[in-house]
């Protein structure tokens, strides 16, 4: 197992490897019941929703171990799943079924596009300063959930988006001082702080009552019968339904765009011209557990951010990946102890990963304000607009036409070009309401 993983390259341990895979999977678990809560809204059963979320996760994070040998987990997108719940279902009125199709079309097509090298050559053409602009936006983008996790930042008003939460509360407190302990632990160097910072405040949680105790400890995974290979490709297949696929596409393709590049440039896995070597491997990952998540009966699947808690722990082999698939595995069976770890706990985690990746800051250069604005415009739209797809695409968009208006075209890659299209099409079939 060290010989496959190749541990003495990576400077790595069965057990620094081990405890990267369990922060990541407690930061990430909420996945497998906030994704079903989500897709509830579409009419799609919760038990059968939460089995085929959990399955993909199994599916795609294993196949990230073995194949990609990344510390990556793979699950069903947020974002991507309120989109289809609420936009394309609720509003447009088409069925699950046909939008689970939009899905299956999408990852075919990714497919596709990464076996014939397309995506790697697009993803070739971004400049190093946009690569290290998604690290940053999206560590804060972590460290604003995290914040909102706590309860330290809450909605505001017209005027005001967010303001301070109410500090004063037993919960908040509580999540405060565990994040406090969880840096002291940073500053030891203590192995495994972002999991024992998790562990104790979900602990006191307990002791409290503030936390209820689960109704069991093991239970029958539901059936995911009603849903599995429930797909209507002949609905999706019409021009109507065109800027659905084309908006799912898009959505896909700068999320895992943005993720793979932020966080591989956090675990140092960039080589000296800012690429990911082998990045074909982690893509076609991807696009296959987007497919295989279509016919579970879950949305696009992808590689999750969250994942940089367990790159901050330590994890840099695909043997981190594999402990997270075995736990995913293992929540089949023992889903109602997750239910005991509240977003308090697991909030502070994500603000201490937020600060960590703020360090690919440094690698922007702030002389060259043709390269400096849009990788500014990346990170604050990821943040301010919520959503990591908005501020990519108009950092492609900011980065070509700046190049081309102070006459520089010819600094421009062709996938540029490709890119910044692949944007506005993202923005004319954006669901602005």
């Amino acid at each position: 197992m060290q010989s496959f993983f190749n541990f003495q390259a990576h400077r790595t341990s069965y057990r620094q490897e081990f405890l990267a895979g369990v922060t990541t999977f407690f930061t990430l678990s909420y996945i497998i019941i906030v994704n079903p809560a989500i897709l509830a809204a579409a009419g799609i059963p919760k038990g059968a929703s939460m089995t085929a979320t959990i399955l993909t996760a199994v599916f795609g994070t294993f196949l990230m171990a073995v194949y990609a040998k990344r510390p990556f987990a793979v699950a069903p997108y947020m974002g991507e799943n309120a989109f289809i719940a609420y936009t394309v279902v609720k509003t447009m009125g088409y069925s699950w079924q046909t939008a689970m199709a939009a899905i299956f079309i999408s990852g075919a097509l990714f497919t596709l596009l990464t076996l014939g090298g397309m995506r790697q050559w697009l993803a070739g053409a971004i400049p190093g300063s946009l690569k290290h602009s998604f690290s940053v936006g999206i560590g804060l983008f972590l460290a604003f959930l995290g914040l909102n996790d706590m309860g330290i930042v809450a909605l505001g008003v017209p005027g005001a988006p967010v303001k301070l939460g109410n500090i004063a509360k037993p919960e908040v407190l509580i999540s405060m001082g565990g994040l406090l302990v969880m840096v002291m632990l940073l500053v030891q160097r203590i192995t495994g702080a972002i999991l024992i910072g998790i562990a104790l405040i979900t602990s006191v949680f307990l002791m409290l009552g503030l936390s209820p105790l689960p109704e069991a400890i093991v239970s029958k995974p539901p059936s995911i019968a009603p849903i599995f290979m429930n797909i209507d490709v002949p609905g999706a297949l019409t021009w109507g339904f065109a800027g659905v696929i084309a908006t799912t596409l898009v959505m896909d393709f700068v999320d895992t765009m943005g993720t793979l590049f932020g966080l591989s440039s956090r675990a140092g896995l960039l080589d000296g011209e800012d690429n990911l070597p082998e990045i074909e491997k982690p893509m076609l990952v991807d696009a296959l557990s987007t497919v295989a998540a279509s016919l579970l009966g879950t949305t696009t699947a992808g590689i999750y951010i969250e994942s940089a808690a367990g790159i901050e722990q330590g994890g840099k082999t695909g043997f981190t990946a594999l402990v997270v698939a075995g736990l995913f595995l293992m929540a089949l069976f023992f889903s109602p102890l997750l239910t005991i770890v509240p977003p308090y706990a697991y909030g502070p985690a994500l603000v201490t990963v937020g600060m960590f990746m703020l360090q690919s800051v440094t690698r922007l250069d702030f002389n060259d304000y043709s390269e400096l604005f849009p990788a500014f415009l990346t990170i604050v739209l990821i943040i301010f607009t919520y959503n990591i797809g908005v501020g990519i695409t108009a950092g492609f968009i900011a980065f070509t036409a700046l190049r081309s208006i102070t006459g520089r075209i010819r600094e421009v890659h062709p996938g540029m070009w490709i890119l910044a299209l692949l944007s506005l099409i993202f923005y004319f079939f954006y669901p602005y309401h």
